[in-house]
């Protein structure tokens, strides 16, 4: 805190000159200053500590601790394998006051995800709370299962009075609330932070890939010499293998020893993984599980599915898109996608029945759970990992993106050769290429109040005089293991090429910026990693706050006139020759 010379003619903490007829004044003065800096340093005491929790990456900060409702012991820190709360199992056939392990996740805008660490557990009916340790409570939502463990998550709200007492501690989920938080011997445990964590772990031929949030951020990428994989949730019989690859959130490792896992691993063979940083000598918090013969695929469902390689995929991550899903995937098919793989970022709005329409109507559509909030980059890295048998090249983009070249304009129909046309072939004597470069247009509001009924590629036809960031056609096998450098930009090994598409050839329509219901939408789901409560003033030139918007999700003014420099209807005008009155149907029909 800054300290302020006081001074007689200071507006603010300057006191009345002396005087025989002004000392009741200056007493009442001086009370109002000392309750004034009172108020002040216990504010900015509070702020401070609030801030340290919620900015502070250091595992230093991480109190784990592991304890059920029995008279356990509470264990230290280095003893504890994970920092785990409890499910109370009330109404199941279990005995009451049983309990289930669970972790719990502050994550932005003060959502809780509880996750059960019990695979295959299912829920009898009835309503499930989050009940906090000074037996505040909030409604549990189931949301979606972890990829690669099976396990079922749900996410409640961290209600303000909860917020009052660092640390936070971790909720029990609960269907009776009224019972109180359950006694316990010593503290319960903290809360993880999602902007700390490793989540997911894939295992190739050759290594072990981590994705882990925290470690690197925007400009302080670490060496992987500063990181170690570690196998095994006890640091004292832990197995350890070097990084190799240090990328954004993913990071590269070799394989254990067999024989120093062994004892390590669960019924299932798997064992717990995380990343060690040199300087801190800890572990991060994981709900990683490494195993050499598990490969996370996507849910196909159904045996008669083709499970061949094909030429051409689409892969993207939606959240809530249903409404946009069937347009996407039908002028992508016409044009040449033969499968599409979709990771499902804990959607809650009629995805499934979209997709089983979809399915239905003969469309090859994979869904790969996700829950892990604002990790496009690394999904999109799954996928390239462990779809190689799946896909040959493989076309990252969003579902309000769609591929347009001027030369299908001359096209009565839409043909599956047209964007297969924009792969390289391979000539002998000539570069290989690997990535296929495409620039986008960026589509504004057009002057859209409500989503447009007739859906995107008919709605929206004004957009941005430049270009923007490229989106990429890549070949999996051309993919260098250190993966993603960023959103949609992949580093290819070295004897391979990117092929950039001018806009003459091809540019992607990229529908950005929507009418304000549905940009909105968008708003929550781009705040920073790093502040959970994104109404806050806080870190407010972070590119991953909407631009312009700050952390006020209000319409601005003009909203519906935004980002319209050029009226562009070249696709509407395409689309609806080719589909006819069909196109109009797209949101509602097939």
């Amino acid at each position: 805190m800054h300290h302020v010379r006081h001074s007689p003619d200071h507006p603010l903490l300057g006191s009345p000159r002396a005087s025989p007829d002004n000392v009741p004044s200056r007493r009442l003065y001086a009370t109002f200053t000392l309750l004034t800096v009172t108020i002040l340093t216990f504010f900015f005491i509070h702020l401070g500590l609030y801030s340290a929790y919620v900015f502070s990456s250091s595992v230093a900060n991480i109190s784990i601790s592991r304890y059920h409702i029995s008279t356990d012991p509470v264990t230290t820190p280095s003893e504890a394998p994970s920092a785990v709360g409890r499910i109370v199992q009330e109404g199941r056939g279990a005995t009451e006051g049983s309990v289930i392990d669970t972790t719990s996740l502050l994550l932005p805008a003060w959502e809780i995800q509880v996750v059960v660490r019990e695979e295959g557990w299912q829920v009898d009916g009835g309503q499930l709370y989050c009940v906090f340790p000074n037996n505040v409570t909030s409604v549990a939502i189931a949301s979606g299962v972890l990829l690669s463990m099976g396990w079922r998550t749900f996410k409640c709200g961290m209600p303000e009075r909860a917020r009052r007492r660092l640390p936070f501690r971790q909720p029990v989920l609960m269907k009776s609330p009224e019972k109180g938080y359950p006694a316990t011997k010593g503290p319960p445990p903290e809360l993880w932070r999602w902007n700390f964590l490793a989540y997911e772990a894939v295992s190739t031929d050759s290594d072990v890939v981590v994705f882990a949030k925290g470690v690197n951020r925007i400009g302080m990428q670490r060496s992987p010499s500063e990181l170690t994989c570690v196998f095994g949730n006890d640091p004292s019989t832990a197995a350890r293998t070097a990084v190799t690859s240090s990328a954004m959130e993913m990071f590269r490792c070799g394989h254990p020893d067999p024989t120093e896992i062994s004892d390590l691993a669960d019924e299932a063979g798997r064992v717990m993984i995380s990343l060690e940083i040199a300087r801190q000598k800890e572990a991060i918090p994981s709900l990683a599980y490494y195993s050499p013969w598990h490969r996370p695929s996507t849910e196909d469902g159904d045996p008669n599915i083709d499970n061949l390689r094909v030429q051409l995929c689409a892969c993207t991550m939606l959240y809530n898109a249903a409404k946009f899903l069937k347009e996407w995937v039908v002028y992508n098919a016409k044009i040449g996608v033969d499968r599409f793989i979709l990771y499902d970022n804990n959607s809650n709005d009629n995805l499934t029945a979209v997709i089983e329409e979809l399915h239905g109507s003969g469309y090859d559509i994979r869904v790969v759970p996700w829950v892990w909030q604002k990790t496009q980059e690394s999904g999109f890295s799954h996928a390239a990992i462990t779809l190689r048998d799946k896909c040959a090249w493989m076309m990252y983009m969003d579902v309000d993106e769609f591929v347009y070249s001027p030369a299908w304009n001359e096209s009565l129909n839409p043909s599956p050769l047209m964007l297969k046309s924009l792969l390289p072939e391979d000539i002998p004597g000539q570069p290989k290429y690997g990535q296929v470069s495409i620039n986008c247009l960026e589509f504004g509001p057009s002057d859209q109040h409500v989503h447009p009924p007739e859906g995107v590629t008919q709605g929206y036809t004004c957009r941005r005089k430049e270009d923007q960031r490229h989106k990429s056609i890549v070949m999996l096998d051309a993919i260098a293991p250190s993966l993603v450098n960023a959103v949609h930009h992949f580093t290819l090994q070295q004897e391979y090429k990117t092929k950039v598409i001018n806009l003459e050839k091809a540019a992607v329509n990229h529908y950005k910026y929507q009418a304000w219901p549905e940009f909105r939408t968008k708003f929550r789901g781009r705040v920073s990693a790093y502040v959970v409560d994104w109404m806050l003033p806080v870190n407010l030139e972070s590119k991953d706050r909407v631009p312009g918007l700050r952390n006020k999700p209000i319409e601005p003014p003009g909203w519906a006139q935004k980002f319209c420099e050029v009226r562009d209807s070249r696709l509407k005008e395409m689309t609806a020759r080719w589909f006819g009155d069909e196109v109009r149907r797209w949101p509602q029909r097939l």
